[in-house]
């Protein structure tokens, strides 16, 4: 199948990689000439493990294109996912512009060819009637500019037949031409990718969702799916439930599944904080209700919280589009605040032992909000960062991919380390902020003889607390 995925970012590069792997063709399209360029060359503007070399087995096969062309990605193509960013804007609510432009720019570039559009971006709820609107308003200029070419005069042989000119491109342009509407239907297809292990969960999905109520659009997706759904092309494992929605639900179900995993994290850490005040270990606590099968173990995991690009956003976006509707949503609002202040408690976890923070030295054990990824959006480090600043310590921090790529943008008032044994060097404590693989295997006796004040903060509950205690380091984590 011909597809096009506008927008060559995280979503629409991770996307567009692993179609091209199941046999599509595949035109990523973004408006960033250098971003294509270095795709082109095989250079990727994000790290995500595995994706370098699926990207390159995509252009090598000649089914994986890059383009500035949007017109030609549009018109070559019988799929075209939108998968623009929609950051939030001040209010809460999501920046839309770039969907608005790209919806529009669509419309002006639809021939006769039946296309699916697809909302892979993450919408607020009735994005998808919006976008339909948008395609129609883009491709209504079109037939207006279409038409205003007839004025120009009647092709060579036409015999002044007022209905016929030459079009911009050159062909025969008849009025009939000029006026016909497009056909097209907009299906919402959310996305449910995890940083880190996204190539897995494309291929490996707990479900696939499709929004509509066109049985044509919904059979061209379920095609361009059928090898995931029913595990071909050396896929393994059982078949992935395919489920069928209207518009409206399909974007609430990436909204809600995003607050409730969100909502969870939260809860258990506000259970860590009680168990900190009357000696209860929340890491027991955890293992004891996530047997239940109504809860589940994961997600709870207590520690610094949620970040990144999509639990903050999402929230932001579903609290706002609920005020919109008059309603007041209390439990996700408090979701935010608490996840909000486990950031400060951290601090204060460090204030108890150390006291005065002013002139101490604090290294930080990662920087990105997970492991297997280098995206700093809402990561819990650049909160903490920023608190230990404004009381005077130093901060140093060690990062497995921050620190080798060289990257410093928005790491502002710490000193990013290239190894971790020059992060200990003088420090008076070690934060674990991201549980990083490598992190699992460092000498920690000889971190700690490093160290001005051999204490570590275990903030993601991730090590062997024992093992670590018996290196001569004081360890404290979150909840016990």
């Amino acid at each position: 199948m011909r597809v096009a995925v506008i927008g060559s970012g995280y979503v629409g590069l991770v996307t567009g990689a692993c179609l091209a792997r199941l046999g599509n063709s595949v035109t990523c399209v973004d408006n960033n000439p250098a971003k294509i360029e270095g795709l082109r060359r095989g250079r990727l503007p994000i790290y995500e493990p595995g994706l370098e070399e699926l990207v390159q087995e995509g252009s090598d096969r000649g089914l994986l294109h890059f383009t500035t062309d949007l017109p030609a990605g549009i018109q070559n193509s019988q799929v075209v996912f939108i998968a623009v960013g929609t950051p939030s804007l001040p209010s809460g609510d999501p920046d839309l512009r770039y969907v608005e432009a790209v919806a529009r720019e669509i419309g002006q570039h639809l021939d006769e060819q039946y296309r699916v559009i697809v909302n892979k971006s993450t919408v607020p709820i009735g994005s998808g009637d919006w976008v339909r609107m948008l395609i129609l308003d883009g491709a209504a200029e079109a037939a207006k500019q279409r038409l205003s070419s007839l004025e120009a005069g009647p092709v060579e042989g036409s015999e002044g037949d007022p209905d016929k000119t030459t079009s911009r491109g050159g062909g025969v342009l008849t009025l009939e031409k000029a006026r016909w509407v497009p056909q097209f239907d907009v299906v919402s297809n959310p996305e449910f990718l995890r940083e880190g292990s996204a190539i897995h969960d494309t291929f490996n999905p707990d479900r696939i969702v499709v929004g509509s109520d066109s049985p044509r659009a919904i059979a061209i997706l379920r095609e361009l799916y059928e090898p995931i759904l029913n595990r071909q092309g050396g896929l393994s494992g059982d078949p992935v439930p395919w489920v069928v929605t209207d518009l409206a639900s399909a974007e609430m179900i990436k909204y809600a599944a995003n607050a409730f995993l969100a909502t969870k994290i939260s809860f258990i850490n506000e259970i860590a904080n009680i168990c900190e005040r009357t000696g209860a270990d929340v890491t027991q606590v955890a293992e004891g209700i996530g047997l239940d099968k109504r809860i589940g173990r994961a997600f709870l995991n207590a520690g610094l919280g949620w970040g990144g690009s999509c639990f903050p956003k999402d929230l932001a976006a579903l609290i706002r589009t609920a005020a919109d509707y008059g309603y007041e949503a209390r439990l996700l609002r408090a979701a935010v605040e608490v996840n909000q202040e486990q950031r400060q408690r951290l601090v204060e976890k460090l204030q108890q032992v150390l006291k005065v923070l002013k002139g101490k030295t604090i290294g930080l054990l990662g920087l990105t909000f997970k492991p297997n990824t280098d995206d700093l959006r809402d990561a819990p480090s650049l909160a903490l960062i920023e608190h230990l600043h404004k009381l005077g310590a130093k901060v140093k921090a060690y990062d497995p991919v921050v620190s080798a790529s060289g990257m410093r943008e928005g790491l502002s008032h710490v000193v990013v380390e290239t190894d971790v044994l020059r992060l200990a060097e003088g420090c008076d404590a070690l934060v674990l902020v991201t549980e990083w693989q490598e992190f699992q295997s460092l000498d920690y006796g000889h971190l700690a003889s490093l160290m001005r004040r051999p204490l570590l903060i275990d903030a993601r509950n991730c090590l062997d607390r024992q093992a670590l205690r018996q290196t001569g380091m004081t360890v404290l984590g979150v909840g016990w």
